[in-house]
């Protein structure tokens, strides 16, 4: 929305004392300001970006950008929260696609949670830092909540579909997100890439036998686990 505000002048109209002040939605500025910032911290880093960095870029007053978000800190965590919700709103896609089988959709949302972007691999690299470690902690934590019931219900599919055979899937994909989210975290730990392949052979076979599948129907999650280490070595 353009709004004109001008400043009278006694007797006449001047023009040049006139300035076009630019008003947005809420929701377009905030997302403004989340851009903003998240480019900034991916050019300058987390910790050397500053609020008026941010305010400068975009050209807006110090009262706008606290209107939306307390501090930087708020900022970057609704960053990361922007990023998982996008990554189970393409889980839930998946998940809701009637032509697909249980095995094909558990392979595809795996795939779709991959960072396949800079933005992504940039955000997750400076989660990664010693002083974002609350924050990455929520981010693995917020990814674990918010995705486990989308794929629940893909392993309730496999069950009525003979794929799958569980008491518990739920439980068990709670309990398999949560290993995988923090065993296989390169800012977390660095394993050895014969640790890494040991580690992929276990947690396949834990997938198998919690979830009752068929041997060797989820080998691929091996393989994925082991590129996504070798991606992380040679950065």
């Amino acid at each position: 929305m353009l709004f004109f505000q001008c400043r009278p002048t006694v007797g006449r109209f001047n023009a040049e004392e006139c300035s076009m002040r630019i008003t947005k939605e809420p929701e377009e500025r905030k997302n403004e300001i989340l851009d903003t910032a998240e480019m900034l911290f991916a050019e300058k880093g987390y910790a050397k970006a500053t609020v008026n960095d941010i305010l400068q870029t975009i050209g807006i007053a110090k009262g706008t950008f606290y209107y939306y978000f307390k501090s930087k800190e708020e900022v970057m965590d609704a960053i990361v929260m922007r990023f998982v919700e996008e990554g189970v709103a393409t889980a839930k896609a998946i998940a809701s696609n009637s032509s697909l089988s249980a095995h094909e959709k558990v392979f595809m949302i795996l795939m779709s949670q991959k960072p396949n972007t800079g933005r992504k691999e940039q955000m997750i690299e400076e989660l990664h830092e010693a002083k974002n470690a609350e924050m990455h902690q929520k981010s693995l934590a917020e990814t674990i909540l918010r995705l486990s019931p989308v794929l629940t219900q893909v392993i309730e599919q496999g069950i009525s579909e003979g794929a799958f055979s569980t008491p518990f899937p739920g439980e068990s994909v709670e309990i398999l997100l949560s290993s995988s989210e923090f065993l296989f975290d390169e800012g977390i730990f660095r394993w050895t890439p014969e640790e890494i392949r040991q580690k992929s052979a276990a947690f396949v076979w834990a997938i198998e036998t919690m979830l009752g599948a068929k041997s060797g129907s989820f080998q691929y999650i091996a393989g994925m686990l082991q590129q996504s280490s070798s991606h992380q070595d040679k950065e």
